[in-house]
């Protein structure tokens, strides 16, 4: 039995407000442990507060990325990153006009039952 396994193909997340999420690894793989997804944010893209049961990191490849924690406001530029720690109240968003693409780690792996979006 192998030590290893390799993913192909990401699985592309079903969105409805234009933001383009492919999970390389986590829950629709199996790996509960941890989540690793790619990620596009258009222009003017948000989402609601939530306060997840899982740290999530998140590294910027291009544009700029804002993210409201616990009321106060971080902005992320290209080749910057976060770590935020699970039980923060977090809203992230792309208030600017330019795409954001960033690749974001959750630990545990990001799922709808422990995300806890208003």
């Amino acid at each position: 039995m192998s030590k290893y396994k390799i993913q192909k193909s990401a699985f592309v997340v079903p969105t409805t407000d234009g933001k383009i999420i492919k999970e390389i690894w986590g829950n629709s793989t199996e790996t509960s442990g941890i989540s690793i997804a790619h990620m596009v944010a258009p222009p003017n893209w948000t989402e609601p507060h939530q306060t997840p049961e899982f740290d999530e990191f998140t590294y910027i490849l291009r544009g700029k990325k804002q993210f409201e924690i616990d009321n106060e406001v971080v902005v992320l530029s290209a080749g910057e990153s976060i770590c935020i720690e699970k039980g923060a109240r977090i809203r992230y968003s792309n208030p600017f006009d330019e795409e954001c693409e960033y690749i974001s780690v959750c630990l545990p792996a990001f799922s709808v039952d422990l995300v806890h979006r208003e």
